[in-house]
């Protein structure tokens, strides 16, 4: 396989997004990852449809899209883990592997031999990813995690969305599931950090991992405005609560984003506005005199920006060198010119489908180029193969697991 993680082999017993999606990334990069499924049913984000992946014959196939936008490269092998016999498979199957990510509840795997400890004990340099919604300890440990819930537990729901008093306030999630996105992120980088600590010394280790951490650490900005302040970050719609303006303005014909990073910018933009007198004001010369002069110098702006249309402001602007864009629905984001110069869709061969479209991690290296041969595996299309390969199983043996429904 090509890719810089071409040497890594992946044990994944997650489902849904965080885990899966970083099991996703090491395939992109190379790794062969094997997908541990229950028989029959497989990962729930299989059935979270419509819409569902269509056949040759335009029918629904039992492929979700949002199970497709997280498992591309993987091989699918259905395993019962409540069997004593599953349980062995997986045992084995960690032997030949570096990496195992799992996200079952707290103590979820102990019972099924398949912990940290346990499996340690049969590969001694085994990286185990254990994600939970809040970590291996804490009051909080035994409860389920779900990202629209940890996106309120961890404050990103107070600072996004309309800001209060203003028509259509109140909590807004996030339009993707970025707590679990995040999660996955975080996994790859600590399980890479960890290859790196095996590669000097030979060890592996257990890394503990949670949706909440997770989401407190990703505040960022917002979360060092608060320790620095003391004050609690508000909503403010598209604004930035560090730099103004940044946000979305109104045009003739709609809206598109203003992205005004430091003064010179300013200027320019004033200048192309008509607003020349505006920043030459000691109240608006500085990034910090707008900040707090925001209520008072936004509606200078939108009341200028209202007058041409948004293709305008988007020219005289860009020419200008001044940060702006649209605000583009997805139909326009895969037909913009940019994003298809980049090949950011893939089209990878299916089964069922004939031929399936996903979007291309976005990483491009240039010594260890990535290769997209597997799409997102139907289930159990491996299991037979990674048994006989893998673990060295005969043709009876699988049969024989199979009619045990081990398999």
């Amino acid at each position: 396989m090509a890719g810089p993680l071409a040497h890594l082999k992946v044990l994944d017993l997650s489902r849904i997004l965080a885990g899966p999606w970083a099991s996703q990334v090491f395939a992109d990069f190379g790794a062969e990852v094997i997908k541990i499924e229950r028989p029959g049913r497989g990962d729930d984000t299989r059935h979270w449809g419509p819409p569902y992946l269509k056949d040759e014959h335009g029918e629904d196939t039992a492929e979700a899209a949002y199970y497709l936008s997280a498992n591309r490269g993987k091989k699918s092998v259905t395993v019962d883990i409540t069997r004593e016999e599953g349980q062995a498979l997986i045992k084995q199957l960690a032997e030949h592997c570096d990496i195992l990510l799992e996200n079952y509840k707290v103590g979820g795997l102990k019972k099924y031999g398949l912990d940290y400890e346990s499996l340690r004990a049969v590969n001694p340099g085994i990286i185990y990813c254990s994600i939970t919604g809040f970590g291996q300890t804490g009051p909080y440990k035994n409860r389920a995690g779900y990202d629209a819930m940890i996106q309120g537990m961890g404050g990103l729901m107070s600072i996004t969305g309309v800001p209060e008093g203003e028509p259509g306030a109140g909590p807004q999630k996030v339009g993707v599931a970025v707590a679990d996105l995040m999660t996955g992120m975080y996994a790859v980088s600590a399980v890479l950090a960890a290859v790196i600590h095996r590669q000097q010394t030979g060890a592996g280790q257990y890394i503990d991992l949670a949706l909440l951490d997770t989401q407190v650490a990703w505040l960022a900005n917002q979360a060092q405005n608060y320790l620095t302040s003391g004050k609690s970050p508000v909503r403010q719609g598209t604004g930035h609560p560090n730099i103004v303006p940044y946000q979305a303005v109104p045009a003739k014909d709609g809206y598109f984003m203003l992205a005004v990073g430091n003064d010179d910018q300013f200027k320019r933009f004033c200048h192309i506005a008509g607003l020349d007198q505006l920043a030459e004001q000691p109240a608006y010369a500085t990034n910090a005199a707008r900040v707090l002069a925001r209520e008072q110098l936004v509606p200078l702006i939108e009341e200028a920006t209202r007058r041409q249309e948004a293709a305008w402001w988007l020219e005289k602007l860009s020419d200008a060198h001044v940060p702006c864009g649209p605000i583009n629905d997805l139909d326009q984001v895969f037909a913009d010119p940019q994003v298809q110069a980049r090949g950011m869709v893939l089209e990878q061969p299916h089964p069922q489908a004939g031929a399936v479209k996903t979007v291309r991690n976005p990483v491009i290296f240039s010594e260890t180029a990535l290769e997209y041969e597997q799409a997102p595996p139907v289930l159990g299309e491996h299991t037979e193969e990674i048994l006989r390969e893998w673990l060295g199983r005969s043709e009876a043996e699988i049969a024989e697991f199979k009619r045990e429904n081990i398999v």
